[in-house]
């Protein structure tokens, strides 16, 4: 019979933890990002409406309010929702971290705005690096290279 009461408890809890999610939510409709490179700083704390991410584990989407998280970032692109435009960047690598407050801070080892990747470098990129896979000589030269394919392969894969 105890059980039963412990049960009714974490029900009336869950109950009111919805209805403070809820209330949060709606109090809350913008991200505020930081989204920055070693050279270069694209957003500081700017608040915007989404940012879609890749990650390791997947591809996804961050709007106000979710769940905090830490992921590290695949070469690919980052969209930006803004108020009235949308914004997108190429990143190599890095890390995203979301906070409970709905901060984001995006941390890219090297990303550019879109716009600045030409696709004929980047397809004699993707050559170049192929070359080099089949023609290593040791582990680390192959590793080496085939990290350059795939950075090269989500360029060609973004600017289509």
């Amino acid at each position: 019979m105890a059980h039963c009461r412990c049960l009714a408890l974490i029900s009336r809890r869950g109950r009111h933890a919805s209805v403070l999610s809820r209330r949060l939510y709606s109090t809350v409709d913008r991200v505020p990002l930081t989204f920055a490179s070693p050279n270069q700083a694209f957003y500081n704390n700017e608040n915007v409406k989404q940012i879609d991410i890749s990650t390791t584990t997947g591809s996804f989407g961050i709007l106000p309010m979710h769940v905090p998280s830490v992921a590290v970032l695949k070469p690919g692109v980052v969209t930006v929702f803004e108020e009235d435009k949308t914004a997108k960047y190429f990143a190599s690598s890095g890390s995203v971290t979301i906070n409970q407050d709905s901060s984001v801070q995006i941390l890219a080892e090297e990303a550019v705005p879109l716009e600045q990747l030409d696709m004929q470098s980047a397809r004699q990129g993707l050559e170049k690096c192929q070359q080099e896979v089949t023609s290593a000589t040791s582990e680390t030269a192959k590793a080496e290279a085939q990290i350059g394919v795939e950075l090269y392969e989500a360029v060609v894969k973004a600017l289509e």
